[in-house]
């Protein structure tokens, strides 16, 4: 049974049509990611959903007593409260109750009929019975453990919003949603003006969330990490995936390269049919030509033929210049330290960058990473420590702001101003790489959006072909697709990258050294943020297993022994395994029949995903328990499956 149900909807706004006879049903305790180029309309769709708007024609249906938790982009706060009673609306009802509570208790101590008290003295006791049952009690540890986790110390409880930033009112009204612990939730964007560990908290609190969720993101290792289905909004329809953003990347990879092979077919049937109607349509052939031109408009209109090559699709192409990897060294940090005034950011700091490597930067905001840039940069003077940067570097620098932008030029004068020489063909044809085309070219800098001056900017920066990238959150602003196409360009460079970044993914596919920046150390690593990130669940876990056999009587020699295990098992696991690959049962298998089998199971998975919605087996435990072993299974042939198909179809490039 759906908590929400959208049928045929369409929406427009003046003579654009924005969501066209969509249809969709959310279930109850499912995460859900929503997907979409920017503009395609996602938020159109939670404010549908949340009831603020009407659709044009069609339904949404929601579930009786559904409580629909919606937070915006632009937070609806008050920014005369402080931030602990605006948080603290969320609590309302029970503030209300402690409020009565009060008046009754104030009511009693002045009260001198014995009959009329003991009327009181009920009333009372009611009124704190559903106090504690509610949670009452529990309010500030809630309140406190939700404003932690999003970055906030209790020095803040009592600033006014008013002196806050844009960032932190966006966090205050994220945690007064969570606080109020809505039956369904809506996110828009809700790690925008996050931390990487409020972004880890977020998943934490989402994973704990029995009601279910949509939540529209440009994260996506949050959508890997918390939802179960992936909800793609194209073209006004809504199409949906099983699994987290990965399966659905790969799902769509494979059939777009399905759609690319049919579309080549049905194009050259279209051709010799086109061929054969203009050489036969005045001769002896007439009557036949006519009934093949009447077939093909028919089969046309009908949509049986593929009409679009997926590489026709617009989506942003980018190259960069040739740079030259260059050899040795060219950064150098020795014991860095950094002060303002009595506030140390960092101290001790040491770094090493040789040519061709790439560095990711991250931590929690305010420890210095992108003070760090700008020491490296020579923007700024550290207080204490060397600095070395080879001096024949070409350096491109990619900021978080926009200061740089001369927002009188128009997009095509931006281009040219880094590169003169470039005519003013040559300049349209290489803006239309980053979705710049017709009169998008003559656009004012000032009018554009976030996102697309920040492929503005990105085009200007590759134009240079620097030696050294150096990225200040280069993903800021961007949709998932023009992430993407930068992450596989970056992935080309030849050149060398230290780069600050929140996003996840982006740190995963681009880098492969990590320095992690915390308050009071820091801390480099060899691999990307996931290594990290099991480096440190490993370490986590030899601390949990020691400290249990300490415990023991013979503390010390199962310490020793749990440490030998330990330590054996990450040989093993480092050592090259001669076990049978799990593909190697598809080996006879062709491309085209691995595909087969790939939509077979993406199908059979769907289908159990629905009958998470069967009110019949969410309220019976032992069904419930056979459905998501059924699904357990064939997630796992899926993911074999995947596997194989990737493997294939890399080894026919």
């Amino acid at each position: 049974m759906a908590v929400v149900s959208l049928q045929n909807v369409v929406k427009q706004f003046g003579t654009r049509v924005v969501l066209d006879g969509l249809s969709l049903d959310l279930h109850p305790g499912q995460i859900a990611g929503l997907i979409g180029v920017n503009g395609v309309g996602k938020t159109t769709l939670f404010r549908l959903i949340a009831g603020e708007i009407q659709p044009d024609t069609g339904e949404v249906i929601r579930s009786a007593g559904v409580d629909i938790g919606y937070l915006r982009q632009e937070p609806d706060i008050d920014p005369n409260r402080t931030l602990h009673d605006e948080v603290a609306r969320a609590f309302d009802e029970l503030l209300e109750i402690e409020r009565r509570m009060h008046e009754v208790s104030a009511e009693m101590a002045a009260c001198p009929d014995d009959k009329a008290l003991e009327k009181l003295m009920a009333s009372y006791d009611r009124l704190h019975e559903r106090f504690v049952v509610e949670g009452g009690n529990a309010m500030e540890a809630r309140l406190g453990e939700i404003l932690g986790g999003l970055g906030f110390s209790p020095e803040d409880y009592h600033r006014p919003l008013r002196v806050m930033s844009g960032g932190q009112k966006c966090r205050a009204a994220l945690a007064r949603l969570l606080l109020a612990d809505s039956t369904f939730l809506l996110l828009d964007e809700p790690t925008n003006h996050l931390d990487i560990d409020a972004v880890r908290w977020l998943e934490r609190f989402l994973a704990n969330h029995r009601g279910g969720a949509v939540i529209i993101s440009h994260d996506r290792y949050l959508l890997d990490r918390t939802c179960e289905r992936i909800i793609e909004i194209d073209r006004g329809k809504a199409r949906s995936y099983p699994g987290n953003y990965s399966n659905y990347a790969q799902t769509r990879a494979r059939a777009e390269l399905t759609q690319q092979r049919q579309f080549e077919k049905d194009a050259a049937f279209i051709r010799k049919e086109k061929d054969f109607i203009a050489r036969h349509l005045a001769g002896q052939r007439t009557k036949e030509a006519q009934g093949r031109r009447t077939r093909l408009e028919r089969k046309l209109n009908d949509g049986d033929l593929t009409t679009e090559s997926v590489t026709q699709r617009k989506k942003v192409r980018i190259d960069f210049a040739s740079a030259d990897a260059g050899q040795g060294t060219v950064v150098r940090c020795d014991d860095l330290a950094m002060s303002f005034g009595d506030r140390r950011v960092f101290e001790g700091l040491r770094l090493q960058l040789d040519a061709g490597q790439r560095m990711g930067i991250t931590g929690p905001n305010g420890v210095g990473k992108t003070t760090l840039l700008k020491i490296v940069l020579g923007e700024l003077d550290a207080t204490a420590g060397e600095v070395i940067v080879d001096p024949s570097l070409r350096i491109g620098y990619y900021t978080q702001e926009h200061f740089e932008l001369d927002h009188r030029r128009s997009v095509l004068e931006e281009i040219r101003a880094a590169r003169p020489e470039m005519s003013e063909h040559e300049a349209r044809s290489y803006l239309a790489r980053f979705l710049f085309t017709g009169d998008d070219v003559f656009k004012k800098l000032g009018m554009l959006s976030g996102g697309e001056q920040s492929r503005v900017r990105l085009a200007s920066l590759i134009l240079q072909g620097p030696d050294l990238l150096v990225l200040d959150e280069p993903t800021n602003h961007l949709d998932i697709p023009s992430r993407e196409c930068l992450e596989e360009a970056l992935v080309e460079y030849a050149g060398t990258i230290l780069t600050v970044s929140h996003d996840r993914y982006f740190l995963d596919r681009v880098v492969h050294r990590l320095l992690v920046m915390r308050p009071s150390h820091w801390a480099a690593f060899n691999g990307n943020y996931t290594f990290h990130i099991e480096e440190l669940e490993r370490q986590k876990a030899a601390l949990a297993a020691a400290a249990t056999a300490s415990e023991s009587a013979d503390a010390s020699q199962a310490t020793k022994t749990a440490l030998k295990k330990q330590r054996k098992a990450a040989r093993e696991a480092q050592a090259p395994r001669k076990t049978r690959s799990p593909t190697a049962q598809y080996d006879h298998l062709t491309v085209e029949q691995i595909e087969s089998m790939v939509v077979e199971q993406e199908t059979r998975l769907a289908e159990l995903h629905e009958k998470f919605g069967d009110p019949r087996i969410v309220t019976d435990p032992e069904a419930l328990a056979e459905l998501q072993e059924q699904m357990d299974e064939v997630s796992a042939e899926l993911a074999v499956l995947d596997q194989a198909w990737q493997e294939r179809v890399e080894g026919m490039k």
